[in-house]
């Protein structure tokens, strides 16, 4: 475990920041802290934990400092008259961390500039200062779906006098899906359909015929459509499943409410499925809002 030590400066500006925020005990309970919390206000028991914490050669300090920081930096307010204190309060942290080395990435994660976050592959990509080529269209096309968010977001809040662009239904992302995937793929088909399966042909929305991928998408309208998407999923792919240039099936969802209850419980219909000699290897990506 590597321990680093934190400025005074970092510390107050963080205690500062994050004393508007609720759930006080909850953070208390998972930071990761050393020891008990200062008997202090909010903001100076802050600035005091994580500077002992920058001292603790047993505690590692920047774990601590994202966990505290996640659901400020993360999460926007949701009245708009807040907005604006918001991005100053991140600006200030983002300012006090770099004047320290250090930057935060999404997901409570605080590293030193330069350094890759060493997660999950599409955060090590994110990470890099300079992002890295993929090397295969696999890549490309997973890196694409992963970042369909934050592809959203420079289009929803634009600048002054710009339309915004609201991602209100699977059209809405069929079209930003397919706008990313052009540039990195020659021959995107869409809406191709299917041979007949059970009498019936249906259209896929993404076919990469050089590379042997169907992408579906599907847009969560609300609580009662989220429990039927794992059924529907079942039928795509036993239509999919019939087509003799879809070898893999990737499952894109787009739930921006959090309707689905348990995303990961999607993750069950992944592998490989069978249909009358034929194989189809599914994933299934859950994108939120």
């Amino acid at each position: 475990m590597t321990n680093t030590r934190l400025s005074r400066a970092l510390c107050k500006t963080v205690g500062d920041v994050i004393q508007g925020i609720g759930g006080h005990a909850t953070l208390d309970a998972t930071s990761g802290a050393p020891g008990d919390p200062p008997e202090l206000a909010h903001h100076s028991k802050w600035k005091e934990w994580l500077f002992r914490a920058g001292q603790d050669p047993n505690t590692d300090s920047l774990q601590v400092l994202g966990n505290v920081l996640e659901e400020y930096m993360d999460t926007k307010p949701v009245d708009p008259a807040d907005i604006e204190r918001w991005k100053d309060g991140k600006a200030r942290v983002e300012a006090v961390l770099a004047e320290d080395g250090l930057r935060y990435y999404r997901h409570g994660r605080v590293l030193p500039v330069g350094r890759v976050a060493e997660t999950d592959e599409f955060s090590q990509v994110a990470a890099k200062m300079v992002p890295a080529m993929p090397g295969t269209v696999d890549e490309v096309v997973q890196i694409v779906i992963q970042g369909l968010r934050r592809a959203m977001h420079p289009l929803t809040y634009r600048r002054k006098g710009a339309d915004t662009m609201h991602f209100a239904n699977e059209y809405d992302v069929q079209d930003l899906l397919h706008a990313l995937l052009r540039p990195w793929v020659v021959d995107v088909r869409a809406e191709e359909y299917t041979p007949s399966y059970a009498g019936k042909s249906t259209r896929m929305d993404f076919f990469l015929p050089a590379h042997d991928l169907v992408i579906e998408t599907k847009c969560v309208r609300d609580r009662a459509h989220a429990k039927a998407v794992g059924d529907e999923l079942v039928i795509d792919i036993s239509h999919y499943a019939a087509h003799p240039g879809c070898k893999k099936l990737w499952c894109v969802i787009y739930d921006p409410e959090h309707c689905i209850t348990n995303p990961e419980g999607l993750k069950d219909l992944e592998g490989n499925h069978n249909k009358d000699g034929r194989e189809v290897k599914v994933k299934v990506f859950t994108v939120n809002k």
